[in-house]
């Protein structure tokens, strides 16, 4: 029914509720039936288990990112329920908590840095004009030392992500993740500062999905839809969706970015090597993210491109949560548990297995060499000289 409803409200908006009560339309929607009711039974599934971590509503959205088409809307667990289920989270404003730092990182690519520059995790304080100085903690409450941004991102570090946001510049993600499709931000910029790469500002899954798409589609934009085509009641044709995209960047740094969000190896120190988020080593990539006192909890993760594009194509978005913006038990754990073992069971049902016999796509001014921990490192060509890949060796320190 969210589907249903959220379809209606457009053709409303576009043909007004008279024309789209008794006019006769013929909507072809790309909704994916089977997904759909799979999608369903997932959630309701994962949630009944969640119920000792006071999580009371789930949503999931799944899309077909080189199109847009959204082939599943879970918007709760079942809409019929009063309390809360005719609300569709999935067109929500919801903080993404660590799920929006990939967005940082890229535009760092862009700006000249490598998934091979180091950062100092260590404890910071950023100044604040006219409030208390700014010092964010990462999530297991230790620090790093000198990491690569490839192991600040894939375990999700906070203050390295708050740092090279300072670099880049607040107004310059928000400008970038517009043009990626988060149109939400422009209404909230006034108020954004340096936590914005935590999650700081709202967004929503329709939204999410097209900038999530972007990097899956190395830097073409396709809007989420889910209307193919509209007919008048004698079969012409009012309406076809246009699905040739728009390039909003070039091909690398999403490329290194995905790879970053798919190398399992690298986020092991956070998350272990059997996590619910280790799919296939590099052909999946994915995100988690979870908001302060754990109010909201997330997974997006997608399949990437390969030299065959008959295999998957596919884009996946879990919401964990509740309504009211009450806080989930403390010992929910990004992740393991919560969105993630959710968006796992979903991704196993929708994915074509033939996608791991496929070789992945490899931009062409894309080199490698071997870097930190004698590993084989991507590079945009002219940027392989900038960084000394050896000799570092990863270090922890103990909570302050």
């Amino acid at each position: 029914p969210h589907f249903v409803f959220y379809v209606k409200s457009l053709l409303e908006k576009e043909y007004g509720e008279r024309r789209v009560q008794e006019g006769g339309l013929r909507v072809y929607t790309t909704l994916d039936f089977s997904l759909q009711a799979s999608a369903q039974k997932i959630l309701s599934e994962e949630l009944e288990s969640l119920k000792g971590y006071d999580v009371g509503n789930g949503a999931v959205l799944v899309t077909r990112p080189s199109t847009g088409e959204i082939l599943a809307m879970v918007g709760s667990r079942n809409f019929f329920d009063g309390s809360f289920g005719a609300f569709n989270v999935t067109t929500a404003l919801r903080q993404p908590g660590s799920s929006i730092k990939p967005f940082t990182y890229t535009l760092a690519l862009k700006e000249g840095m490598t998934a091979a520059t180091l950062v100092n995790d260590t404890p910071t304080k950023f100044d604040i004009a006219g409030s208390a100085p700014y010092q964010p903690v990462n999530y297991d409450g230790k620090y790093h030392g000198l990491v690569s941004l490839r192991y600040a991102l894939a375990n999700s570090y906070n203050i390295p992500a708050v740092l090279l946001l300072r670099q880049v510049g607040v107004e310059d993600l928000v400008s970038f993740a517009q043009k990626l499709g988060l149109s939400d931000w422009e209404n909230q910029k006034d108020r954004f500062g340096l936590s914005l790469t935590l999650g700081g500002g709202e967004i929503n899954m329709i939204d999410f999905a097209t900038a999530y798409g972007a990097l899956r589609n190395l830097g073409v934009r396709h809007d989420t839809y889910p209307i193919q085509r509209i007919e008048n009641s004698v079969g012409s044709v009012l309406f076809e969706q246009d699905t040739s995209g728009t390039r909003v960047m070039r091909e690398e740094e999403p490329f290194i970015v995905s790879d970053m969000l798919a190398d399992n190896i690298a986020r092991s120190a956070a998350f272990g090597q059997n996590s619910a988020i280790n799919f296939v080593d590099k052909y999946v990539s994915v995100k988690t993210g979870t908001t302060d006192e754990k109010r909201d909890n997330w997974t997006v993760g997608y399949t990437r491109p390969t030299l065959n594009s008959k295999v998957t194509d596919l884009l996946v978005i879990v919401w964990v949560g509740n309504n009211d913006n009450r806080s989930m038990n403390q010992g929910l754990v990004s992740g393991i548990t919560g969105a993630a073992p959710i968006w796992r069971r979903i991704m196993e049902a929708a994915v074509n297995k033939e996608l791991f016999n496929e070789d992945l796509y490899i931009p062409e001014s894309i080199v490698s060499k071997q870097c930190y921990f004698g590993r084989q490192e991507y590079f945009v060509i002219g940027t392989e000289g900038t960084v000394n890949c050896q000799g570092l060796k990863p270090s922890t320190t103990p909570k302050e």
